[in-house]
């Protein structure tokens, strides 16, 4: 029954990113597709996902989730929150590298390697999307630096 349920919501966020998405235009031409493409293929994708759920069923027996998970699990929702509030005010590269460093250790990595990793992840992320893909980032308190 959790996968219907779970497929019903779906459903219920493709329609809403469909209406919301649905109206979005940009005021110049600058490819092909226009702005409204991605929220409309998420939508679809999500509606798709949805729907296997709904009609594949839930008749097997579900596992329990171990120890621990559920507060994991809460604790990626509250660190994904908290991302974005910050994403604005410290920037891509902090912001990221902060996230990485708790995600990593909730799943039980040690502090260095977890400060490495964001560290790394971070600024690396920044350059690929920032430089190379050319999509605008904030740079946040590091403004002055990137």
């Amino acid at each position: 029954m959790n996968d219907r349920i779970l497929g019903v919501f779906a459903l219920f966020l493709a329609a809403f990113i469909t209406w919301g998405g649905w109206d979005i235009e940009a005021p110049f031409s600058y490819e092909p597709v226009g702005p409204r493409a991605f929220p409309m293929l998420l939508a679809v994708i999500i509606a798709l996902c949805g729907l296997w759920l709904v009609f594949k069923g839930g008749a097997r027996h579900m596992e329990t989730n171990p120890p621990g998970a559920n507060g994991r699990i809460f604790m990626m929702v509250v660190y994904a929150a908290i991302y974005a509030v910050l994403f604005q005010w410290l920037g891509f590269v902090l912001s990221t590298a902060l996230m990485t460093v708790f995600v990593g250790r909730l799943f039980g990595g040690g502090w260095g390697k977890c400060a490495l990793g964001g560290a790394v992840m971070g600024v690396l992320f920044f350059l690929l999307f920032d430089k190379v893909l050319d999509v605008v980032l904030p740079a946040g308190v590091l403004g002055g630096l990137l």
